[in-house]
């Protein structure tokens, strides 16, 4: 793993807003929820909340910076994920006071720093300077690496628990919030940050810890290309980040309503980007080793959404080969091995109500109409 250089930060949503689904909302302890008051000590304590909520309301900035510093206040360690990734609790869980808990003043006293990516992960929508603020804070882009490589050991073998993957998928939104700013994108990918990311990506493990993981994963490096910048581009194909797409879209086989359906389709999603950039298309058409891998994997999509349709997938399919169609040499290759779904009807059902995905169908299956004129055994020969 490249490690980051130096100029990381002060001191180091993506529109289909899906990359932290289910990840953010994790709940917070009401104050004095489990306090044996009487009437007055209730009313006083409510009073009391009522009057900090209104005090939040009107100050959010002064909150935004609270939670920075706590987010910068202490470092998790190793030990404490490795025993929430070994469900260990109760007294076990309390013989030993970690770094974490003396920050907050009581050993077993909530991680504030935890609570602090909790709560920012939530303003990143309400907030919109959060990003800048994030990246110029002192130690706050340190501390959300510290959050992502604290977990490497977690990965294989795969013991990353529900709790660890919530909170480091809310240090991923983070990230995810400064990748999509158009003030810290450029820094964002100057300081090679999606680099630490992909660890996460190369991940099998189907539990929900491991999916949730690889979808905000995904969503960081989605924020980067929905805006179509060549930098961007230009940046991911110096990486491993199409092989690493490809093999998520490879799990299609598995294709249902769930979240590994929404990996799929954030994957294919940033394929697409790529391919929509005229150094992304040279760069897949450039060999025909570039060009089969992604053939291949669409045509398997193609085959699996015969059977389990998603018109969210195969829009991004359709549009995948549409645009392969503008390089000659794909468009020629294609010619012979166009999956039949796609020059039949099969998806007239299920695209009925969609005018454009359907009109860009019909206009694929004429571009590579002709299949019969050119032979298997040519397709090496096209790209050489």
């Amino acid at each position: 793993m490249q490690a980051a250089p130096q100029n990381i930060g002060g001191g180091g949503s993506m529109s289909m807003g899906i990359a932290s689904a289910g990840l953010g909302s994790i709940g917070i302890n009401t104050l004095g929820s489990g306090a044996m008051m009487d009437d007055f000590g209730s009313s006083a304590a409510s009073a009391a909340a009522a009057a900090a909520a209104a005090a939040a309301a009107t100050s959010d900035p002064v909150r935004v910076y609270q939670l920075i510093l706590d987010l910068t206040a202490a470092a998790p360690t190793a030990a404490t994920l490795s025993s929430t990734a070994m469900g260990v609790g109760g007294a076990a869980g309390s013989a030993t006071a970690t770094p974490s808990m003396a920050s907050a003043g009581v050993s077993g006293a909530p991680d504030r720093r935890e609570q602090a990516l909790i709560e920012l992960s939530k303003k990143r929508e309400a907030y919109e300077d959060l990003a800048p603020i994030l990246w110029h804070s002192f130690g706050v882009m340190t501390a959300l690496l510290q959050e992502i490589v604290i977990v490497y050991p977690l990965l294989s073998p795969p013991t990353l628990s529900n709790q660890s993957s919530n909170r480091v998928c809310n240090a991923l939104a983070l990230l995810q919030c400064v990748a999509s700013h158009p003030d810290t994108r450029a820094l964002f990918l100057n300081a090679d940050i999606p680099l630490f990311l992909y660890p996460f990506l190369n991940t099998t493990s189907k539990t929900r810890a491991f999916e949730y993981l690889r979808l905000t994963s995904l969503g960081v490096i989605g924020a980067l290309v929905k805006n179509d910048n060549s930098e961007v581009i230009n940046f991911l194909l110096s990486t491993e980040i199409i092989p690493l797409c490809l093999r998520i879209m490879e799990s299609g086989s598995e294709l249902s309503k769930t979240v590994n359906e929404q990996n799929i389709v954030v994957a294919i999603f940033i394929v697409q980007k790529i391919l929509l950039d005229e150094t992304g298309l040279a760069y897949i058409c450039q060999t025909y080793e570039r060009f089969n891998a992604v053939g291949t994997v669409l045509s398997n999509m193609v085959t699996q959404l015969v059977d389990q349709q998603s018109v969210r997938l195969l829009k991004h399919v359709v549009r995948c080969y549409l645009r392969l169609s503008d390089n000659p040499r794909a468009k020629e290759a294609l010619r012979q091995c166009l999956p039949d779904p796609l020059r039949e009807n099969t998806f007239a059902a299920i695209l009925k109500d969609d005018v454009t995905t359907k009109r860009c169908l019909q206009v694929s299956a004429f571009l590579y109409r002709g299949g019969d004129t050119i032979l298997t055994n040519e397709l090496d020969r096209i790209f050489l």
